[in-house]
């Protein structure tokens, strides 16, 4: 199996929602600010081929699926479609996409399963044959938002997944169309239901998967996020994202289970390491995956 990081559009967003609580003293140390506040932040998504038979995307990123006036509202930078081309460049077309994992209906996670805007035209998704797999509670989320992500959902989103007749929504750990090749975990803090992709590794210690690849979504945006009191201003509950980053990393680390970030402009995968002083940290950082084996 082979790995490569695939961008999408990226985006110009303000520094003070991204780091929550944090003083600009601090984050601008971690993200040059431009003159509105906004920082630099990718949309990256991670393809797997061959992965439990199939070709399989995790994440999307934005897309292009903005009109003009909320591309700019939204800080997108690229009018075209940015993951199309990446996946050109890799050698892939969207008729080759099998699976599209989506940790989240979030726009600038999902919008990129959707083709370009165009005026007068209606949304329609990209990849033809793809099953799409989302969490179960997440949808229900997603079909009824709560006010404080409601402009975070694309309202077309749903019934679109629903009439491709290609949907998923996966309730445990594994989910019928990847079986035990990826294992999935859960988190509540940044919106309920946030699905986190583990591809399992070769290596396997006491019943325990050893050695994979883990998508951090939005619970870890980027490196400066594996600092567990750093959250999001988007986050729907700090305190509980905060006890849910120390398990999740803990557990990552006693398993040698890689990062990947989708945010981080400069940063696909990195090891998760812990200081004498108890930190989380990154360490073996690596800002591109081209064909990239698991175990490498």
């Amino acid at each position: 199996m082979k790995l490569w990081s695939v961008l999408g559009n990226s985006q110009k967003l303000d520094g003070g929602a991204m780091f929550g609580n944090a003083p600009r003293a601090m984050w601008a140390r971690w993200a040059s600010p431009d003159e509105h506040n906004r920082i630099d932040l990718a949309c990256r998504a991670l393809l797997a081929s061959p992965l439990a038979g199939r070709t399989v995307l995790f994440e999307a990123g934005i897309g292009a699926f903005f009109e003009p006036k909320l591309r700019e509202r939204y800080g997108v930078n690229e009018d075209r479609h940015v993951l199309l081309d990446s996946l050109a460049a890799a050698g892939f077309t969207p008729e080759d996409i099998d699976v599209v994992v989506l940790s989240h209906l979030h726009f600038d996670h999902a919008g990129g399963i959707l083709a370009p805007w165009r005026e007068g035209q209606p949304p329609r998704l990209v990849f033809p044959n793809a099953t799409y797999l989302v969490g179960r509670r997440h949808w229900e989320r997603a079909r009824a938002p709560h006010p404080r992500d409601r402009a975070s959902f694309i309202a077309e989103l749903p019934a679109l997944l629903e009439a491709s007749g290609r949907l998923e929504l996966v309730d445990g750990e594994y989910s019928r169309t990847l079986g035990s090749a990826v294992r999935f975990h859960f988190s509540d803090g940044h919106t309920p239901g946030l699905m986190l992709a583990e591809i399992v590794g070769p290596e396997t210690v006491d019943g325990q998967p050893h050695g994979g690849v883990v998508f951090c979504a939005d619970l870890i945006p980027g490196r400066p996020w594996v600092h567990v009191p750093i959250t999001m201003g988007y986050d729907r509950n700090a305190e509980l994202l905060i006890d849910e980053k120390q398990a999740f990393l803990q557990d990552k680390l006693e398993r040698n289970v890689h990062l990947f970030f989708t945010h981080d402009p400069g940063c696909a995968l990195a090891q998760v390491v812990r200081d004498e002083k108890g930190r989380f940290a990154t360490a073996h950082e690596v800002a591109e995956l081209k064909a990239r084996t698991l175990a490498a």
